[in-house]
């Protein structure tokens, strides 16, 4: 007349139903912010991990003798090329000639 041995797991009250319905938003919220961690920081590696391609400058842009392009901007209607000496270039998108040329201070 032995009672059979009851497991561990018996022990244990059952929790009530709004606390294993937190429990399982809790889980759920947890494996979300995994996986959101894990695609941003996927998506950084891949971005980031590449240089992106620079626009080149138009062939038909005729720099001055000499003169070595610093920067390069592409404006809607014009291409204005900043050279190592300090001038600004402006030129028509199609390239030539430049329109105007402006030395910096």
């Amino acid at each position: 007349m032995s009672s059979p041995d009851k497991s561990s797991d018996d022990d244990t009250p059952q929790l009530p139903a709004d606390l294993r319905f937190l429990k399982l938003l809790v889980t759920t919220l947890t494996a979300v912010m995994i996986l959101g961690l894990l695609a941003i920081v996927g998506l950084l590696v891949t971005r980031l991990g590449s240089t992106a391609p620079l626009p080149a400058l138009p062939e038909a842009a005729e720099l001055p003798a000499g003169a070595t392009p610093a920067a390069v901007t592409f404006a809607r209607d014009w291409l204005v090329v900043v050279t190592e000496t300090g001038e600004i270039l402006l030129y028509r998108p199609e390239g030539g000639a430049p329109v105007s040329r402006t030395t910096l201070p």
